[in-house]
């Protein structure tokens, strides 16, 4: 069957095409994506701003009407952090409904975390053991520890970068004080994990999401004898390569874009203190993350 999986996070709305059948990898088929950085139009009082449903709904509607000759199934509509985080959000999905048609399903932190986790279950095969998963998005960090196909452990922390570039980050280069507060900020968050994820010596460390394929892909070009798994030695030397660069000289490294190139720094001192916190030496990268993890669910679903 081909099934729409519709991703509406805190940068990007992601419409991805699949073919998806219940034991075998869903096959992607065609992709529409726009970046929007839905978060930044949360306003002080934490709404969504009028402008901000207005690019939404605005955006919705175009990539539908993108898709709009190509046969789907089912699609799988739902919204992250951005639209979970704000006040007014049955007002936003109201909205969707009414303009779009679209019924949008608000993930908790957790379900993102567990469903990141069976995607990446289900890439790495059973004999990886135990899986410890980490995933940087645009407004939350999740993490997720299990030996089963369901995590044992799932948590959600408001660590995205684009959220902690916002939030700490002032300057061009980024001035020294701000990335210290974040850098305190990034510790005290994480201080209590070590003890609920318990002994991560034993497992196989996971990363997905765009920040942990960007800070792999900037590995192996400056440091290129670490390998191809992101190494927790290898991430503090490009974590402080990228402090000190301006925006325009990040822009220019390979794999990074203009628009990621302000919240790399953050993601690189994120992912740098969730090792150093958990213990990991080498973070192994999966392809696949929520979105195939909704699909997997959903085909578990309609075979039961």
């Amino acid at each position: 069957m081909r099934l729409g999986v519709l991703d509406v996070g805190s940068n990007t709305v992601h419409l991805q095409i699949m073919d998806a059948h219940h034991g075998s990898a869903p096959v992607p088929y065609q992709s529409f994506k726009e970046e929007i950085r839905l978060a930044e139009f949360l306003t002080d009082s934490g709404d969504l701003s009028a402008d901000g449903i207005q690019t939404l709904l605005a955006t919705l509607n175009r990539l539908k009407n993108q898709a709009r000759g190509i046969k789907i199934d089912e699609t799988l509509a739902f919204a992250t952090s951005a639209i979970r985080e704000a006040n007014n959000s049955e007002k936003v999905l109201e909205a969707v409904l009414d303009e779009t048609g679209i019924d949008l399903e608000v993930l908790s932190g957790e379900d993102e975390a567990r469903f990141t986790f069976l995607a990446v279950r289900r890439w790495v095969g059973w004999s990886a053991g135990d899986v410890l998963l980490l995933d940087i998005g645009g407004g939350s960090l999740e993490i997720a520890r299990g030996d089963q196909e369901n995590p044992q452990y799932s948590n959600s922390v408001m660590l995205g970068a684009s959220r902690m570039t916002r939030q700490f980050l002032s300057g061009d280069p980024f001035s020294e004080k701000s990335l210290k507060k974040l850098e305190k900020h990034i510790e005290e968050t994480l201080s209590t994990l070590k003890s609920e994820v318990g002994d991560t010596s034993k497992c196989t460390a996971i990363g997905t999401s765009k920040t942990f394929r960007t800070l792999r892909r900037i590995q192996e070009n400056y440091l290129p004898e670490l390998g191809k798994d992101l190494k927790q030695e290898g991430l503090k030397k490009i974590t402080q390569r990228l402090q000190i660069m301006t925006h325009a000289q990040r822009a220019e490294l390979p794999g990074v874009s203009s628009s990621r190139a302000r919240q790399i720094v953050a993601g690189a001192m994120v992912a740098q203190k969730a090792m150093e916190s958990l213990g990991i030496e080498k973070l192994t990268q999966c392809p696949w993350a929520l979105r195939e993890g909704i699909v997997l669910q959903r085909l578990d679903w309609l075979k039961s």
